[in-house]
């Protein structure tokens, strides 16, 4: 019985570290506030905005409950990325900065973003980034 269950217990171990686990690059969310602290998407002053990445490719967003705004699908590469902001209120750049991640599994993991723009004020709360459009 106990080689058994040593065999098993063996067996369990080798099929669970297998090559098929995935990492995917942490959440990358902003909110747009202006110099009041007021959400722009919630006061509807933010209108119409996207996001392109430096082969003109669109960035998926998905708005959240709270009106901040989650980055779809970035960072899933070893390097850096440049992608420009556009909406009526503001144009601005920014670059995410990813590696591949260094653990058990495959995957990347996002080191640094980077925003360049006259008059931008970005906060690295937890879990997002508030950016202060004027």
């Amino acid at each position: 019985m106990k080689k058994i269950f040593l065999f098993l217990l063996i067996t369990f171990i080798f099929t669970a570290c297998s090559d098929d686990c995935y990492n995917a690059p942490q959440t990358i969310a902003f909110e747009f506030v202006n110099s009041n602290n007021e959400n722009l998407i919630t006061n509807g002053s933010l209108g119409p905005f996207s996001i392109s990445d430096e082969n003109q490719n669109g960035v998926q967003l998905t708005k959240t409950d709270d009106d901040k705004i989650i980055l779809e699908n970035v960072g899933a590469y070893n390097g850096i990325k440049k992608y420009t902001f556009y909406s009526a209120v503001k144009i601005f750049n920014f670059s995410i900065h990813s590696s591949e991640f260094k653990g058990g599994c495959d995957g990347y993991q996002i080191n640094k973003l980077t925003f360049t723009g006259v008059g931008i004020d970005v906060t690295d709360e937890n879990g997002y980034y508030k950016i202060v459009l004027q």
